[in-house]
């Protein structure tokens, strides 16, 4: 299983690299709050399927499953996600 706190701090450099802000706490709902507009959302979902080798449908997404980043390391966790960061990125090599 994924551990939690690992999600969270990879999200929450997510949060620095991408949308140039810190991280809010695990509990704070980004919606809510304002913390993300709705460009910054759509980042963060592609985020969440590159850092964690994630596929989201669209008709799979629930916004109460994104509102806060301990909800979304559990549904990373729920749908088998990788924080291992070196898990997510594709592996290139020169043609021969």
């Amino acid at each position: 299983m994924t551990d939690a706190n690992a999600v969270i701090q990879q999200l929450g450099t997510v949060f620095v690299e991408h949308f140039h802000i810190e991280a809010p706490s695990p509990d704070t709902d980004l919606l809510e709050n304002g913390i993300l507009d709705s460009f910054q959302f759509v980042e963060l979902l592609v985020q969440l399927e590159h850092r964690f080798s994630l596929r989201i449908k669209i008709d799979d997404i629930d916004l109460d499953d994104l509102r806060t980043l301990a909800r979304i390391a559990r549904l990373v966790a729920a749908r088998g996600g990788s924080a291992d960061r070196s898990a997510a990125q594709p592996t290139w090599r020169a043609a021969d």
